[in-house]
């Protein structure tokens, strides 16, 4: 008797511990969710937003709210497509991993050892003052694995120091034929702080774009083409549009003295792009990014095709940066930053997530504890981390 019931009785348990993990999303809270972006898109802080939640293997939520173009009120649909900014550099990051995998370098790897033009690089005596404040030599080579944490030393140009001008203008308002010429200059330009002494966002995923030229023979756009987004069915990702795509491509809007939502007088160029960024470049839909996301989410692995080894992917998703990151709970990783404190970032989530968003307001989390994938898509300047925060608010709101 008791060997027929013992074998039910542990089935039970397993059940119900299964069911204890495979936590689900209430359909009432994700209503709530959608209410709220509707109500900020009917009141103008928002023009339109797509959003997409995977749980446990499955799309638990999908939704275009509001306006592609907030003017003439055209609806947003979900293959809408979006420039998705700093996106790009979570993909472009898994995109060198690949290269890794196949020995073509070791982390810890000098820069200057493939791209001999970092060899002599200077840093800023004082980044307020640029270079006419005065440069010092590298205390110590720049590494492969310090580029992807950001931690090199290097600026985006994003910020009010003269370091930051001088790289603005030198990589983005400088016209490059293509990438190995915009990092050629940026080689040139003076470095923010000393090599692993500080996190400092900024364009090194460029120079990884570069490498995977160096290393595979092939165009970043080529390299991205082949290995990542034909084979994982992301058909509406690239560096530049069809003119079937280009119909498909969202409005980008900004705000006026007033605060109200205006389009923006300048408009992303959609055709004609020869730098094969990995700072920045990509376009993408909500669809096809889960997919990428989703991959990262299964240990490399999507629909029996493996992308990474599971420990390429556990590495990218530890923090690199120590205690450098200077947002609370948090860190860096290779590509992604990653929540490794759940109590000091004062928000819902889990420890383990991974995470970026786009210059645009464009944002995804990773969460392997949920085996949640969240992408929320708008297209608005300038930046804000306001939209991205009360994303994940509703989402884990919905967590039951």
């Amino acid at each position: 008797m008791l060997r027929k019931t013992l074998p039910t009785f542990l089935l039970s348990l397993v059940l119900v511990f299964s069911g204890l993990a495979q936590t689900s999303l209430s359909t009432e809270r994700l209503d709530r969710y959608d209410a709220y972006f509707q109500k900020e898109i009917d009141e103008g802080r928002l023009p339109g937003v797509v959003t997409l939640v995977y749980k446990n293997g499955e799309k638990v939520h999908e939704s275009a709210l509001g306006y592609n173009d907030f003017s003439s009120k055209t609806p947003v649909k979900p293959d809408q497509i979006y420039y998705i900014q700093s996106m790009t550099k979570p993909i472009i990051t898994t995109a060198f991993m690949m290269l890794y995998e196949e020995g073509h370098f070791f982390l810890n790897d000098p820069l200057h050892k493939y791209l001999p033009e970092f060899k002599d690089a200077m840093v800023a005596k004082d980044p307020k003052l640029g270079t006419e404040g005065g440069l010092e030599p590298v205390k110590s080579p720049i590494t492969i694995a310090q580029l992807m944490s950001h931690t090199a030393g290097f600026s985006h140009g994003l910020g009010n120091s003269k370091v930051d001008e001088e790289v603005i203008r030198g990589i983005y308002y400088a016209q490059h034929k293509d990438i190995a010429e915009r990092v050629t200059a940026y080689a040139k330009l003076p470095l923010y702080g000393q090599p692993g002494e500080q996190w400092y966002y900024s364009a090194a995923p460029d120079i990884l774009a570069r490498l995977i030229e160096v290393f595979s023979g092939k165009t970043a756009e080529e390299f991205l083409k082949q290995r990542l987004f034909d084979p994982l069915g992301m058909k509406d990702t690239g560096y530049n549009l069809s003119e079937e795509q280009n119909k498909r491509m969202t409005v980008l809007h900004t705000y006026d003295d007033e605060k109200k939502l205006i389009k923006a007088p300048r408009q992303t160029a959609t055709t004609g792009i020869t730098v094969f960024a990995g700072a920045n470049a990509l376009f993408s839909t909500a669809r096809d990014y889960s997919l990428f996301a989703r991959m990262i989410l299964n240990g490399g692995e999507l629909d029996g095709k493996r992308y990474l080894s599971s420990k390429t992917v556990e590495i990218m998703s530890l923090n690199q940066s120590k205690d450098l990151f200077q947002d609370p709970g948090k860190g860096f990783g290779f590509g992604f930053a990653v929540v490794d404190d759940l109590a000091d970032t004062k928000a819902l989530g889990s420890e383990g997530t991974i995470y970026w968003s786009g210059a645009y307001c464009t944002y995804f989390f990773i969460d392997p504890k949920e085996e949640m994938v969240a992408i929320f898509m708008t297209q608005v300047a300038p930046f804000s981390s306001y939209y991205e925060n009360k994303f994940k608010q509703m989402i884990y709101q919905a967590v039951e």
